[in-house]
């Protein structure tokens, strides 16, 4: 399986249409059937697969139509920390300023 920290994009793309390749025949679907349940067209299955290029919506709706959306909760959730260091700078309160008053 690839290491996505050391990967470029593009082996990134390659490497999700696989899985999601993977996926679909796990669930013994064809490209056309993933393709009808998805509401994409077969060439934007084929596309996903062979190189991991298509919208973020088409995406979505194959990962949807695989029953596999939830997969994608954990993308862009804050991070755990990493140091004590860190936890206690995020357990501040983040600091607000009043607005200026105007003296007259």
């Amino acid at each position: 399986m690839l290491d996505f920290s050391f990967a470029t994009p593009p082996e990134i793309c390659r490497e999700l249409g696989t899985r999601l390749r993977r996926q679909r025949l796990a669930q013994d679907m064809s490209q056309l059937e993933l393709a009808e349940r998805a509401d994409v067209a077969v060439g934007t299955i084929k596309r996903i697969e062979q190189d991991g290029q298509a919208t973020l919506e088409s995406w979505v709706k194959a990962l949807m139509a695989l029953g596999a959306v939830d997969a994608l909760q954990p993308v862009l959730l804050a991070s755990k920390p990493k140091s004590i260091a860190q936890m206690e700078r995020e357990a501040q309160p983040e600091r607000t300023r009043a607005s200026r008053r105007r003296v007259r």
